[in-house]
């Protein structure tokens, strides 16, 4: 005969044999919405080229918003944090390619910071009516505060570059990157307040008036304004049309150590700008009206040097079109990463300078303590570029061409000060080698299609080892080459000279969507102010 010795559970004393169940189940509640979080960001960052996944922002929105809603901004911060390491640590792995894990996990982890606030940010206003709208607004607050700070901000993995291939990419011409990236958050986060509610109407066959109707106009405006803006894009040609040439030259190897090649790349160039002056004398492709080489194609001074000025010249009269070449030239000691415009009769007539240079690659903050830490970061800057002041328009056989020089095609107001100075077409000379076959050359591919849509320009993209490409003003590839290869590109493309709705409101939206923002969170923490007080009477 078996005796079961009594349970001593009691009220203030739980059975042991269902303790151990319960821990674990109480560790899986927390372990749960943490690893959902993170997932998510890993979806979010799915949805970046160079897959066509535009679409998995949605529910990576909806999966953090379900996460967030309820909590306290504790909880939201860690949550945010972890959102912002899933999407950022993929996103950003392209930026230690060549010097190690170091900084991009450092980058990754600092960025991710801004995402911590929001997540904070967010949980608080999902206790308000309407909180898809405060929490997108908020996501956009938090990616003006990134594109700002610190060291001028990097607004590098913005919701908007993720949707070059979207239905919502009309939405830039309205109102730029933010509206664009508002719209996919505000769509993203509505879908889970309709997800949220749905199991009440199937049970009660009713759902809160006004629950139902934020989250269906959550969903339904965002798409319902992209297709409202499809008439704003357009590839028609206003100021008549233009033959551009694309010349990728490649470099010798991929990595930081092409730079010790300079010579060999700015020879690259030259010699690919002649062979296609080959091939439109014998009657393969159209003579161009212009031609665009890469930033970085000529890394010696050509104004210091004869022998790369004679290069350079022979390139363009080759040709017979003017050039605009990317050097690195010393000025009053100072050094510039400068687009020069080489017309082939007179030889160089006009410069742009790169205003938003690159912290830790052309410049380097906080030198003297990273230099404590590790010599040889400051040995690869050893010494900073300088700024431009002016925005760069060439004109170049007639047309107006806007530059804006690699990293600068992220910053929204570098590319509209070109826009609104008269750039009839919008080039976006880059050098990419550094970074390998990553997917860094696809993300900043896709920068370029926005802009396009956004400003209503033609955008061209000279890249020394590729992806390069010709876009027209609707964010379509009509051309472009491989990775490490040389080649050149050959189209006629449309002039536009009309200003969209986001060129015109510029930083406007924006700012708007900030005061949203910030009105959703002083209500919240105005409404839970009262509601502790309340409580302690």
């Amino acid at each position: 005969m078996t005796v079961t010795a009594p349970s001593v559970a009691g009220p203030d004393r739980p059975d042991p044999r269902t303790a151990p169940a319960s821990r674990a189940a109480r560790l899986g509640r927390r372990l749960l919405p943490a690893a959902a979080a993170a997932l998510a960001g890993v979806l979010l960052y799915v949805s970046f080229p160079p897959r066509t996944l535009w679409w998995l922002a949605l529910p990576a929105f909806a999966v953090l918003g379900a996460v967030l809603r309820g909590r306290g901004w504790k909880a939201g911060l860690g949550l945010g944090y972890l959102f912002g390491l899933g999407f950022l640590l993929p996103l950003l792995v392209w930026t230690g390619v060549e010097v190690g894990p170091g900084p991009w996990l450092a980058l990754a982890a600092i960025e991710a910071l801004f995402v911590a606030l929001v997540g904070a940010g967010v949980a608080a206003v999902t206790r308000l009516p309407a909180w898809p709208l405060w929490a997108a607004a908020l996501w956009t607050a938090g990616e003006a505060a990134r594109a700002r700070v610190p060291f001028e901000g990097f607004p590098w993995g913005k919701v908007a570059f993720g949707q070059a291939d979207g239905v919502f990419l009309p939405l830039a011409a309205v109102g730029g990157t933010p509206v664009l990236g508002f719209a996919v958050v505000l769509c993203g986060f509505g879908l889970s307040e309709a997800v949220r509610l749905a199991p009440t109407v199937r049970r009660t066959r009713a759902v809160p008036r006004g629950a139902a109707v934020a989250a269906l106009l959550g969903v339904l405006l965002p798409v319902a304004g992209a297709l409202a803006a499809r008439p704003l894009v357009s590839a028609d040609a206003e100021d008549g049309t233009v033959t551009v040439a694309v010349v990728q030259g490649n470099v010798p190897r991929a990595g930081l150590d092409f730079n010790a090649q300079r010579r060999a790349v700015l020879d690259h160039h030259a010699r690919e700008t002649e062979r296609l002056a080959a091939r439109v004398d014998a009657g393969e492709v159209a003579r161009p009206d212009i031609v665009l080489w890469p930033e970085n194609s000529s890394d010696i001074d050509p104004f210091a040097n004869p022998d790369a000025y004679a290069v350079i010249d022979a390139a363009a009269k080759a040709v017979k079109a003017p050039v605009s070449v990317g050097g690195v030239v010393k000025r009053d000691g100072r050094l510039y990463n400068e687009q020069i415009l080489w017309d082939p009769d007179k030889g160089p007539v006009d410069t742009y300078d790169k205003r938003q240079i690159q912290p830790f690659g052309e410049y380097l903050p906080l030198r003297s303590l990273i230099g404590a830490i590790n010599s040889d970061w400051t040995s690869m800057v050893s010494q900073d570029f300088s700024r431009g002041t002016e925005p760069g328009v060439f004109t170049m056989a007639g047309a107006r061409v806007g530059l804006v020089t690699c990293y600068e095609a992220a910053f929204d107001w570098a590319v509209r000060s070109e826009v609104t100075d008269g750039a009839q077409l919008i080039s976006v000379p880059s050098n990419n080698a550094t970074f390998d076959r990553s997917e860094m050359t696809y993300q900043q591919l896709a920068m370029s299609r926005v802009r396009a849509v956004e400003h209503s320009r033609t955008v061209t993209v000279p890249v020394t080892s590729g992806v390069s490409a010709i876009i027209l003003p609707d964010g379509r590839i009509t051309q472009r080459t491989g990775m490490f290869v040389a080649g050149s590109l050959v189209q006629e493309v449309p002039l536009r000279s009309s200003e969209t709705p986001a060129t015109r409101m510029g930083v406007l939206p924006e700012i708007l969507l900030v005061l949203v923002a910030a009105g959703g969170l002083g209500w919240a923490v105005a409404a839970g102010v009262r509601g502790r007080r309340a409580g302690g009477v």
